[in-house]
């Protein structure tokens, strides 16, 4: 059985969130090579993964959050794709 999910983020939210979730993977990694402590590491990982969220979310232009909160952008109300 297949799910569609609707769109839910603005095309300028969608870009933000590509660029700037790129942006903090990339720099949580670097900072992930240089990791003196477990609290370090663990905060980076969590930079990382946040960053990968963001790159999705972006690319598939729908939040579930958005979803479960029933929040649409005025620009996309009543839009069915």
């Amino acid at each position: 059985m297949s799910t569609r999910w609707s769109i839910n983020i603005t095309p300028a939210e969608r870009a933000a969130r590509i660029v700037l979730g790129a942006v903090a993977a990339v720099a949580g990694l670097l900072l992930l090579a240089g990791a003196g402590s477990v609290l370090a590491v663990t905060l980076e990982l969590l930079l990382v993964v946040a960053g990968l969220d963001l790159v999705i979310t972006g690319a598939l232009g729908h939040c579930p959050l958005y979803a479960r909160l029933g929040h649409v952008p005025a620009s996309l109300k009543g839009r069915t794709s």
